[in-house]
């Protein structure tokens, strides 16, 4: 079984995807977007690989305007050695990748120039993988797409746009069920139909799912047996409720008493699973950890070097009660480690224990400041604490000195991340 996580990273230095606007493409723009995309995809890999997380979904922006007219480099020419050295690192690794179109990309529409635009868009996405040198087991993730006030036209002009696509495409799309539109039941007879993989959303069954009396478990069984041995080890989109957003809003976490829960009611045999959460390797290395018997009490205090500060912004108590947890060289507490993090981090904030958090991390510099530096530090704390300033400003300029004293203990911190 892989554990993954999908596009960015929380806490990654140099590892964020970016783009412009469209009106300032330009193919020496582009040029340099590609090459930093491709720096920082590369940085995203070597992160996986030193936390043993085996599965990843690249992001789409990794070629900004790819599918887009504006965009005519032959950027899979340009760029085939970064991307095959990339792609060999990946393999050699054994880590799975994927990816994911987004909610633009519509097979079934019933205007051309939309289904136009996703052919191209999905081979753009299969053109990356095929540039990697990765095999047909690494996936493109497709919805069925919208209604348009009849289900079963819609799902018939899917059918239809499918057998359009390139074979190599094929060979790589897995369709998923959504939480609006086609429930699993209904992404499984599409997917019967073609003879391509289906993939089991969680969260999007709990939302909208089929009216079949049958568990989560018995869905993932189905949808197991759409998988091919050339189309690798059968995925699963795993996800929890955000409590205070609509439907469908991704947790910030995942809960790993809840994952815990779901993880012991479903075949482990055969199955990997893509985390789709808002904090993306966090959750990711958490699950890892609890899920390995193999490790010992110095993954969880690594662990711990990392979000020490931010515990102690949250709630000095649990910052205790961790530190006490780690006492016991001989053993591997994760559960209670990961549970006491997770309650401390859904505390509320107050203004004192974020200062005390933020002294903390001043003692890092406060030997090296500069008079100026220490003024500055000092007015923007007693700044907030008047609520005149903002928390956002004193860890801003905390920020800045770490980048200035070049503080590598806190650059692997979570505290100016969470």
């Amino acid at each position: 079984m892989k554990i993954g996580y999908a596009c960015k990273t929380v806490g990654v230095p140099n590892t964020e995807m970016k783009s412009c606007i469209l009106k300032n493409v330009s193919d020496s723009k582009l040029m340099d977007l590609i090459t930093h995309n491709l720096d920082s995809l590369n940085n995203i890999i070597d992160y996986n690989i030193s936390q043993g997380i085996p599965l990843f979904r690249i992001s789409s922006d990794l070629i900004p305007f790819a599918s887009h007219p504006v965009n005519s480099l032959p950027w899979h020419e340009i760029f085939a050695q970064p991307l095959a050295d990339l792609g060999k690192k990946i393999l050699a690794s054994r880590m799975r990748v994927s990816m994911h179109p987004g909610q633009y990309t519509v097979l079934n529409s019933p205007d051309n120039e939309v289904t136009s635009r996703a052919i191209k868009d999905l081979h753009y996405h299969c053109q990356v993988l095929d540039a990697l040198g990765v095999g047909p087991e690494h996936k493109v993730i497709l919805h069925i797409g919208g209604i348009y006030q009849n289900k079963r036209l819609s799902a018939e002009r899917f059918l239809c746009n499918f057998k359009h696509l390139d074979k190599r495409v094929r060979s790589r799309l897995v369709v998923e069920n959504d939480d609006k539109a086609y429930n699993i039941e209904e992404v499984l007879d599409i997917g019967v139909k073609l003879g391509v993989p289906v993939v089991f959303d969680s969260l999007h069954h709990e939302i909208n799912p089929s009216p079949a009396p049958r568990s989560q478990a018995d869905w993932i069984t189905v949808c197991q047996k759409t998988w091919q041995k050339e189309d690798g080890i059968p995925k699963i989109h795993y996800s929890q409720q955000d409590p205070a957003k609509k439907p469908g809003s991704h947790s910030r976490s995942i809960g790993i008493g809840q994952f815990i829960q779901f993880y012991q009611s479903i075949p482990k045999e055969n199955i990997d699973i893509m985390l789709e959460v808002k904090d993306k390797n966090l959750s990711a290395v958490k699950i890892i950890n609890c899920l390995c018997g193999d490790r010992d009490i110095k993954t969880l205090e690594a662990e711990w070097s990392r979000y020490k500060y931010t515990i102690l912004e949250c709630s000095p108590q649990a910052y205790k009660e961790l530190r006490q947890l780690l006492c016991d060289k001989s053993q591997y507490p994760a559960m209670e480690f990961y549970t006491l993090l997770e309650n401390a981090l859904n505390s509320p904030r107050e203004a004192g224990n974020c200062i005390n958090a933020a002294q903390h991390v001043w003692g890092y510099f406060k030997n090296r400041a500069t008079t100026a530096e220490r003024e500055k530090f000092m007015a923007l704390l007693q700044a907030y604490k008047l609520s005149r300033g903002t928390l956002a400003a004193v860890k801003g300029y905390l920020r800045k000195l770490t980048v200035e004293y070049r503080q590598s203990y806190l650059f692997d911190s979570y505290y100016f991340e969470l």
